[in-house]
Parts: C-alpha cells; sequence; structure tokens
C-alpha cells in the first residue's frame, strides 16, 4: 500500500467516524449512522469523480473502505463518550479528514490529467462535499457554509500549498504529510482564535 492509498483509507475510516459521531449527537439510530457515516466518507469523492469522468467512482467494489465505515459506525456505538463531549471529537476528526481528502483528492485529479487549478478545486471538493451532504441530510447547517468556520479556506490553502512544493520537486510524501498537517493546523487554531472571512 503507498502513501496516496493509506491517506486515503485514512480520510475514509475519520470522516466515517465523524459522520457516526455526528448521528450520535442527533440520537439517530445505527442504520441513520451507516447513512451519515458513509455520505461523509464517500460524497466528496463521489462527486469528485463524477466531475473529472473516473469510472466507476472510487468506493465501487471497494470492500477495504467499505469496511473502515462499518468499523467506525459500530466503534462509535460501542465506545463513545457522553453526547456533550462529542463536540470536540468531531471537530477534530473532521479536520484530519478534510487534510487527508484534500491531498488525496489532489493527486487523484492530477493523475486523471486535470490541470494545477482544476486539481486543487477537487481537492476542496473532495474534503468537503461529504460533511456538506451529511449535515443536510442532518437538518443542520453546514460547516462549509458557517461564518466563522475556516473549513473550505483551509482545505484551499492546504492545496495549493501542495501545489507549490510539487512544482518545486519536494519529495512527494514530505509534501503530502506537510499539506495534511497544515490544513488540520489552519482549521484548529481558526476554531480557537474565532478566525473568521470578512463579510460581504
Amino acid at each position: 500500500m503507498n502513501l496516496l492509498q493509506l491517506i486515503t483509507y485514512s480520510g475514509t475510516f475519520v470522516f466515517a467516524l465523524t459522520g457516526a459521531l455526528k448521528a450520535k449527537a442527533f440520537k439517530m439510530d445505527i442504520f441513520g449512522a451507516a447513512v451519515l457515516a458513509f455520505v461523509t466518507a464517500y460524497g466528496g469523492g463521489t462527486v469528485r469523480d463524477l466531475l473529472i469522468g473516473v469510472r466507476p467512482v472510487n468506493w465501487v467494489n471497494d470492500y477495504l473502505a467499505l469496511f473502515l465505515v462499518v468499523a467506525a459506525v459500530l466503534m462509535t456505538f460501542l465506545f463513545a463518550g457522553r453526547v456533550h463531549k462529542l463536540r470536540k471529537v468531531i471537530f477534530v476528526t473532521d479536520a484530519i479528514g478534510i487534510g487527508l481528502f484534500t491531498v488525496a483528492g489532489i493527486q487523484v485529479s492530477l493523475q486523471n490529467n486535470l490541470n494545477n487549478i482544476y486539481a486543487i478545486v477537487m481537492g476542496v471538493i473532495s474534503a468537503t462535499f461529504g460533511g456538506l451532504i451529511a449535515d443536510v441530510l442532518s437538518n443542520n447547517v453546514p460547516d462549509l457554509l458557517k461564518r466563522g468556520e475556516l473549513y473550505a479556506t483551509a482545505s484551499l490553502v492546504g492545496g495549493i500549498a501542495y501545489s507549490f512544493l510539487l512544482k518545486n520537486n519536494v519529495d512527494h510524501d514530505i509534501g503530502l504529510t506537510i499539506t495534511v498537517i497544515m490544513i488540520v493546523t489552519i482549521r484548529i487554531i481558526s476554531k480557537i482564535k474565532r478566525l473568521t472571512l470578512p463579510d460581504i
């Protein structure tokens, strides 16, 4: 398994965990948790693959990825603590997932001959659209659209940095690692410091 595959599967698991934790926080049953985990884990990658013409989409026939989603759901219902403690856990797993899926989305796009700009856009879509769909399904205002949340912005900044590192011949694995750390750091700091984009 190469680093890109490891990042993709890691992102799948943490996003599935994020979706399952959201379901638990909203008092959904285990079926609702499975739906939310699946959508969070696969939604962004599915939209990306449909836009760039990848067939079949990334999750079809991938039993390992499906197993990771099921494992995340079971872990949430067996080991998650009290509901009031879940918000911080959801935020951290979501931040990690954004970082992992941004770089994975960019890599998949570059491998399918997209230019750097559109590869970055697809990286942002990969990282954010699953959570957006899950929030809509749970009748919650998506983090992507909330004022005071550097959500897609963190993904975009990281994607630009990753593209810059690739152009300057930084080792591939090092570039991936730096980008993931950068995105997670921006997301966490923006939440703690309440950094926001300016109003229109």
